[in-house]
This record gives C-alpha cells, sequence and structure tokens, in this order.
C-alpha cells in the first residue's frame, strides 16, 4: 500500500487538490502496479510564514521586502 505524503504552501483550492490527488493516484498505480484503492495520500498545508527559502520565508518573498 502506497502511502504519499504531499507538503503544500497554503493557497491551492480544493479543485486543485482533487486533482492532484488522482493524478498522484494515477502515477502510483503506472509506477508500481498497484490499485486505486491502495493509494493513500496525505496533504498538508504549510503557511507562508512557517516556510523557507534562501534565509527567508515565503511570506516576506512574497511581500517583496528586504531581508
Amino acid at each position: 500500500m502506497p502511502i504519499v505524503n504531499i507538503q503544500l504552501i497554503e493557497g491551492r483550492t480544493a479543485e486543485q487538490k482533487e486533482a492532484l490527488i488522482q493524478n498522484v493516484t494515477d502515477a502510483c498505480v503506472d509506477a508500481i502496479d498497484c490499485t486505486p484503492e491502495s493509494v493513500r495520500i496525505l496533504l498538508s498545508d504549510v503557511e507562508v510564514q512557517d516556510f523557507g527559502v534562501a534565509g527567508e520565508s515565503v511570506a516576506r518573498r512574497r511581500a517583496g521586502k528586504p531581508s
């Protein structure tokens, strides 16, 4: 049973998450020859303040504030 854990920066719509779940399920079925019913996917939203890139939070990067 594949278990896929995906962390996303917050802001995706429910429709985008549904599409991601379907596409990842399909990829697992194709790649490891399992049934769709055996695939488990966990999506976790990460707040922009809690995720950093190149020494600064995504919140700061999006706001365009200098470090």
